[in-house]
């Protein structure tokens, strides 16, 4: 495999990465609603759950604009 072709694969897994991150931070943060509107303090978890993710998101969203 040639290493531009290695790039562009690098570049698409880290967009996919990023992609999936999104989607867990957004369920995470619906979840953490949920909890604290229901009056569960369990939401705290999700909250931290949320920054998780959301870092991941930006991480990768990053290393697939720099793999480009």
């Amino acid at each position: 495999m040639s290493e531009t072709a290695q790039q562009a694969a690098a570049a698409a897994q880290a967009r996919r990465l990023a992609r999936y991150a999104l989607l867990v931070c957004a369920l995470t943060l619906a979840a953490a609603v949920l909890s604290f509107v229901r009056g569960n303090w369990l939401g705290v978890v999700w909250l931290l759950m949320t920054g998780l993710s959301s870092n991941m998101a930006w991480y990768y969203a990053r290393r697939a604009r720099t793999a480009r």
